[in-house]
């Protein structure tokens, strides 16, 4: 009951702010004869903005012990937002009585101040410290929404194996749930220490044993599953990413050995080889198309990132880009014209979660170059499958959680380069299956369902056996 009242503390912090904000404008105001009416509305104004202060208070340390924050700056904003409080209150016993000798400027000054810091402070906690000063940094390094994406490296042999590749996975896809700023579940990734120590449920990293470990675990769940880490709103590391984490921990976690001295199977010295190429947000290049192309419409760029859709470069020195609706589950028409006009550019679309159907695929079926195509899902069927034929380069589709058939997916078997297809939780029967792997004998068909093993640290549910 604590926690689901302090939730809602995002929806009151804002009340109290507008409100107070408004009566302090209105008693401006109320200093000019012509507005002199505005002066009955002031003490009605403050009482009720003091009231929701007050009320946001008690939501924000309900919210503040049950979730997990920076102490310092939660404490700070916590005692800020009561000084808030009480001077509204105060304010507003000077309006109702002029005869308190406090000076009412002063506190209409202290009020707006009060209000200023304790909104910065709640920013801070939510979006980082630097938020304010993000913007400009953006600007000035010439940096764009997207700079978070991993460097290459120089020489990958003589890399640190977790400070050059595996802490970077970590920043761009992980603190923001789990840094300096906000700790969920009491973990804390940005600090190999306390990494190591995990968090509320226990140590989620299992030196040695990478499969046993709860971050991998957490991380090759369903998107749409609850546990699923990161969120799937939240941007997530891709199959190149979560092999090196894999291969990082399997072979002990260290935080100290470059990556010459870890062993390397054929899977992992190509992952390793294209973090001097290519940003591991993309497959590697040997899978991009060997033409080259022009750069993509900056226009069109342009407006579907003001939508906050992901627009990425592939590699370096490439024109190719990958498109995502992470942070945009509604796709309308003018989202499917923008894409079909980088149709020659790209290589990777994200449409995971979002309402596309049967009749937006016509307009993405345009997009001949397209090597990934994720509809994991949406609201596609059989029907939307025909549309795809005409993808000649497609070698991933992720059909998960759709109401696609055996015979839908039939019509996909002509595609010369299809190298996977993932099916789990779709309408395809279990006898279904053979028909399948006969039509396609070079595709590699995941049906999912995999069985995790239980772990004595899991918690299992043993129920008695009634027999009648």
């Amino acid at each position: 009951m604590i926690e689901f009242l302090g939730h809602f503390h995002p929806l009151l912090v804002h009340l109290p702010i507008g409100i107070l904000l408004v009566a302090l404008l209105l008693q401006w105001f109320s200093r000019k004869k012509k507005y002199e009416v505005f002066q009955h509305a002031v003490p009605v104004i403050l009482l009720t903005g003091a009231i929701m202060g007050l009320f946001s208070c008690i939501t924000g340390y309900l919210l503040s012990i049950t979730d997990d924050y920076d102490k310092d700056i939660a404490s700070w904003h916590m005692w800020m937002g009561i000084a808030t409080t009480l001077v509204a209150f105060v304010l507003y016993a000077k309006e109702k009585n002029n005869r308190f000798k406090i000076n009412k400027t002063l506190l209409s000054v202290m009020l707006l101040i009060l209000i200023a810091l304790t909104g910065h402070l709640g920013g801070s906690l939510t979006h980082g410290s630097d938020y304010l000063s993000r913007p400009f940094k953006k600007i000035f390094n010439n940096d764009t929404a997207e700079s978070t994406i991993i460097k290459p490296i120089a020489n990958v042999q003589e890399a640190q194996v977790y400070a050059d590749v595996i802490q970077p996975i970590f920043q761009t896809k992980c603190y923001s749930c789990h840094g300096p700023n906000k700790q969920k579940g009491k973990l804390r990734m940005d600090d190999s220490l306390r990494l190591m120590k995990g968090g509320k449920d226990g140590i989620v990293i299992e030196a040695g044993n990478a499969d046993a470990s709860e971050l991998i675990k957490r991380m090759l769940l369903p998107d749409y599953d609850d546990d699923h880490m990161p969120p799937k709103e939240k941007p997530q590391p891709t199959k190149e990413q979560l092999a090196l984490i894999h291969w990082w921990i399997s072979n002990g976690a260290s935080f100290d050995k470059k990556v010459s001295q870890l062993p390397q199977d054929d899977k992992i010295k190509p992952l390793l080889i294209a973090l001097q190429n290519v940003s591991p947000e993309i497959k590697v290049t040997s899978d991009l198309p060997t033409s080259p192309v022009e750069p993509a419409d900056a226009s069109v760029v342009t407006q579907l990132k003001a939508k906050k859709i992901f627009v990425l470069p592939v590699a370096l020195n490439s024109n190719y880009v990958t498109v995502s609706f992470i942070n945009d589950t509604i796709i309308d028409n003018n989202d499917l014209q923008l894409i079909a006009k980088l149709s020659k550019q790209l290589v990777s679309l994200k449409l995971s979660g979002t309402n596309m159907n049967d009749e937006g695929l016509k307009i993405i079926a345009q997009c001949n170059n397209l090597i990934k195509l994720f509809l994991d899902g949406t609201h596609i069927s059989d029907n939307g499958l025909k549309s795809l034929t005409a993808l000649t380069n497609l070698r991933y589709l992720n059909l998960v959680h759709t109401k696609v058939s055996a015979q839908g997916v039939s019509e996909l078997k002509a595609l010369p380069k299809l190298q996977s297809i993932y099916l789990y939780k779709t309408l395809i029967a279990k006898q279904d299956w053979p028909r399948l792997q006969q039509a396609f004998p070079k595709t590699q068909l995941d049906s999912g369902g995999y069985i995790v093993p239980t772990l004595a640290t899991d918690t299992t549910m043993v129920k008695a056996k009634i027999e009648y």
